[in-house]
């Protein structure tokens, strides 16, 4: 069996699958190259194996300070959140967090175990989220790829500091080949291309050809529109990523 490794490769796989070349798939290549792109696009925004959970380092410019936006990569489909960049404690020597580390320490050795040293940081953690939040709070607008943190950015934020963004991003194809190589992505690719050929041939409808054979565009048609809607329902109920859930 060919394995598809590139744009070309996959084309021609879900055109076999069609029936070519036996059959004449009447497909225009710029709709071809149209329909990989829409099916590249809903495979990256629906499938889980499509996106990656990472984290972008990014420094701060004076020019980021004036504009209060941070650009980001096209690669970026979703933010998260970005580490927090206000502390809502004293720093130094006396930070509270600190002052425990210090006499837990001596607890630790002793031998009375981390019961106690991890409730107390679990409490602290819980004060810093009523009062402060555990992260900065963001926007994101994917189309612009501008993020927004909401905040005195020239109280809390001076040109050459760093912002640790968690975020999702999108796998390249083109980077990573494997990509085309994905049942889901192959059998989603195959039926745009189908109900693509079905539209075409929707214009010929009831043309007869030599040997008496009538063109039937709306059936293929039909059948690509009902194969695409149930991959589609599958996709967000088998291969979305999980729901995010928060407890307030």
């Amino acid at each position: 069996m060919s394995i598809p490794l590139s744009r070309t490769e996959l084309a021609e796989y879900c055109l076999r699958q069609l029936g070519a070349p036996v059959l004449e798939i009447n497909i225009d290549e710029d709709q071809i190259e149209d329909r990989i792109d829409e099916a590249i696009q809903f495979y990256q925004e629906y499938h889980a194996d499509a996106v990656v959970r990472t984290f972008i380092k990014y420094e701060v410019t004076q020019e980021d300070i004036e504009d209060k936006i941070i650009e980001l990569p096209d690669a970026v489909l979703s933010v998260v959140k970005i580490l927090n960049i206000i502390d809502s404690e004293a720093g130094g020597m006396f930070n509270v967090k600190y002052q425990m580390f210090l006499n837990d320490v001596h607890g630790l050795r002793s031998g009375q175990g981390l019961i106690n040293y991890a409730m107390t940081k679990d409490y602290l953690g819980m004060i810093e989220h009523l009062i402060t939040g555990n992260s900065q709070q963001v926007t994101y607008s994917r189309h612009q790829n501008t993020l927004h943190i909401l905040t005195d950015w020239t109280e809390h934020l001076k040109p050459g500091d760093y912002l640790i963004i968690e975020c999702y991003t999108g796998v390249n194809p083109e980077t990573y080949p494997e990509v085309y190589n994905d049942m889901a992505l192959k059998r989603y690719l195959t039926a745009i291309l189908k109900r693509q050929w079905g539209n075409n041939l929707k214009k010929f409808e009831g043309m007869q050809l030599p040997g008496g054979v009538t063109i039937n565009g709306a059936q293929i048609y039909q059948e690509a529109v009902d194969e695409i809607r149930e991959m589609e329902e599958q996709w967000e109920g088998k291969y979305g990523q999980p729901v995010d859930f928060y407890m307030g």
